[in-house]
């Protein structure tokens, strides 16, 4: 089976907090989520119904049982997120004080986890090639074993499939407290850059990448460096996204966010699926701005993740209207958002 989106990298359990707006010591009760940006991004792009899977790696342990079993329950194929044996699946808590105040805690990252241990040997290299999108960050780029494995993934996808309509995307998600140094993260990012077809990123992300300047700057140095897309989020202004052809800003759906973390994996799933849609550029921002929005404005990531339906009522009552999208078939039963 050929997959719409193929995945790979960080994955987590999500300690979110019932206790809304206290500090994490003052939080009482907790629920536990599938978490990580390439995994939610999987989930998001499957609740589209696009065929999904992530390449990844647990501990050997009861969490890593919770987080297969979730990912077949949104519609992920789980077959390459295998344990490690003597590692443990890392857990993240998270506080929620919005609206903008969402520290994150990462426990059992170090000095590794499993998913920085992906065996390069291991990888089903034709699934990647053949994949119609092939996503992976920068996070994943931390450790040394991931890092081989995730160069050698792109390694197997050339630019000349994006006639093909195929796209390499790598999410610039700059982790600071996981590199000793901008500089160190922005070597790792030049790597695999001339593989990549499509970047998206913050304009501090972007700056890991290609160095600081306004959103334009930063878009032409990547377009400069061989990306066919450069997507820059601008925080509160919404998303620019740049072709050597066409440059459009999508403005941002105002929404009383409630726990901002998931924003960024909706917006990426939804961007996955617009680009395959092959619908025109605005409407993948205004898509993918609205995922986002839907998903700020919920506890969950995972379990918050959007329909198509839903983003298009959203749209339609703010007179932004989608071209039509040709029936996805999903690859298995669909998480409720």
């Amino acid at each position: 089976m050929n997959y719409d989106v193929i995945t790979t990298g960080r994955i987590s359990v999500d300690i979110y907090p019932h206790d809304i707006g206290v500090g994490l010591g003052s939080v009482e009760t907790f629920g536990k989520y599938l978490g990580g940006s390439p995994s939610n991004v999987a989930v998001a792009a499957a609740r589209h119904g696009r065929r999904t899977a992530l390449i990844t790696r647990t501990g050997d342990d009861p969490f890593g049982d919770f987080l297969r079993s979730e990912l077949s329950r949104y519609g992920v194929d789980p077959k390459w997120a295998t344990p490690v044996p003597d590692l443990q699946t890392p857990v993240t808590f998270c506080a929620i004080q919005p609206p903008e105040d969402f520290p994150l805690y990462f426990y059992g990252r170090r000095p590794t986890a499993p998913d920085w241990e992906i065996d390069a040997a291991e990888v089903d290299y034709q699934a990647v090639r053949e994949a119609s999108i092939f996503w992976s960050t920068v996070t994943g780029m931390v450790r040394s074993a991931s890092r081989e494995a995730q160069v050698a993934m792109h390694r197997v996808r050339p630019r000349d499939m994006l006639a093909e309509g195929q796209h390499t995307i790598l999410d610039l998600d700059y982790r600071p407290m996981f590199w000793s140094s901008k500089e160190q993260a922005r070597e790792q990012v030049q790597r695999i850059l001339p593989f990549v077809t499509v970047a998206v990123g913050n304009s501090e992300e972007c700056s890991v990448a290609v160095g600081e300047g306004t959103a334009d700057e930063q878009a032409d140095r990547l377009l400069a460096a061989g990306v066919q897309l450069a997507v820059v989020k601008l925080g509160s202004a919404g998303v620019m996204a740049a072709t050597p052809d066409e440059r459009v800003v999508s403005e941002p759906i105002p929404v009383e966010t409630v726990n901002g973390l998931g924003a960024g994996d909706a917006f990426g799933g939804a961007l996955c699926h617009g680009l395959l849609a092959g619908w025109p550029l605005r409407s993948i921002l205004d898509f993918a701005n609205a995922a986002g929005a839907h998903v700020a404005a919920r506890i969950a990531c995972s379990e918050a993740m959007p329909a198509e339906a839903e983003l298009r009522a959203m749209l339609q009552g703010r007179g932004r209207e989608l071209p039509p999208t040709a029936a996805a078939q999903p690859s298995a039963p669909q998480g409720q958002g």
